[in-house]
């Protein structure tokens, strides 16, 4: 069983057109809406692999309504915790070059009453089947969410016997460390940001994951963009990696989402840390070229999987 959180959750719009013409007016050939955060996107990948996901978030207005109509129709479970303030929208801008920009809203303010409730949904949620349950926690968080908020619900998560995953970035990152996740994904900027050191190179991002298993995670995955993705079952086991299959992508908005999906969906361990790379790798090439973030097809996926190779690189030992 899965459980996608998404304490911020949104809209996305994708528009393209044939250049963006910064300070003009630029005419838009294509405009799409999609179910969007990052929780919504693993869970989409999750029901691609043949999973049956459970997200939960909350959402207001007119944006949230049309949010939980995109989960019905894509078949996926929600609970939704109702706002008085809309759900946010994100724009992704798709020029005829291939260029991509992201302009991603803050979010909207929670009251006290209302984080109250998506919290005990949560913890209902994880004590709900909890056996063989994991929690996927990712996204960024709203204006006024409390910083250690991904650390009290790994910690309330473990409690109820589930595995933890997460994605996120700064101070929640940083002190979610603490409640020891079962597995933390971070790029390679947010990686960087959170150790207080940049990432250059395959080494740097090899020493970076080490790290992120001394601050607590138990499992630590990295993505370096073109270069490819790395990944460490635990501590004192070798950091492997995946390099990139070439390939032009149409966004690459996502990836690292679908990449989480492959890795929640291999989190079993009868599975080698080999094989949950390879599909966590292939899902995000498969990303690259589907229509919306999210919506890569199982053919591309398995065809994908076949053709990755996964290099060793170096233990903590």
């Amino acid at each position: 069983m899965f459980l996608c959180v998404s304490p911020n959750p949104a809209i996305d719009k994708r528009l393209t057109l044939p250049a963006l013409l910064r300070g003009q007016m630029s005419r838009v050939s294509a405009v799409r809406s999609f179910p969007g955060g990052k929780a919504v996107h693993v869970a989409m990948v999750l029901q691609t692999l043949g999973a049956h996901p459970h997200w939960i978030g909350p959402c207001g207005g007119t944006s949230g309504e049309e949010l939980k109509a995109g989960l019905s129709s894509l078949g996926i479970r929600a609970t939704a915790c109702p706002t008085s303030q809309p759900t946010r929208t994100n724009l992704e801008i798709v020029e005829g070059d291939g260029t991509v920009t992201e302009i991603l809203e803050p979010g909207s303010p929670l009251s006290s009453a209302e984080w109250e409730q998506f919290e005990s949904a949560c913890g209902r949620a994880f004590a709900e089947n909890s056996e063989n349950k994991t929690v996927i926690l990712s996204g960024s968080l709203p204006p006024n969410a409390r910083p250690d908020l991904y650390a009290d619900l790994v910690a309330r998560a473990r409690q109820s016997g589930c595995k933890t995953l997460l994605d996120t970035s700064g101070e929640p990152l940083r002190l979610a460390l603490a409640a020891e996740p079962d597995f933390v994904k971070p790029n390679r900027a947010e990686a960087g940001q959170v150790l207080g050191a940049a990432i250059h190179t395959i080494s740097d991002a090899c020493a970076a994951i080490h790290k992120l298993l001394a601050l607590g995670a138990r499992s630590a995955a990295l993505s370096v963009g073109s270069e490819g993705l790395l990944f460490c079952a635990r501590k004192a086991e070798p950091v492997l990696f995946a390099p990139v299959i070439p390939l032009q992508p149409g966004s690459t908005v996502g990836c690292g989402d679908s990449a989480l999906a492959g890795f929640a969906f291999r989190s079993a361990s009868a599975y080698s840390p080999q094989d949950r790379l390879r599909l966590a790798a292939a899902c995000a090439t498969a990303n690259c070229l589907a229509d919306s973030p999210g919506a890569a097809r199982l053919e591309d996926i398995e065809r994908f999987r076949h053709q990755i190779g996964v290099q060793t690189l170096a233990s903590d030992s």
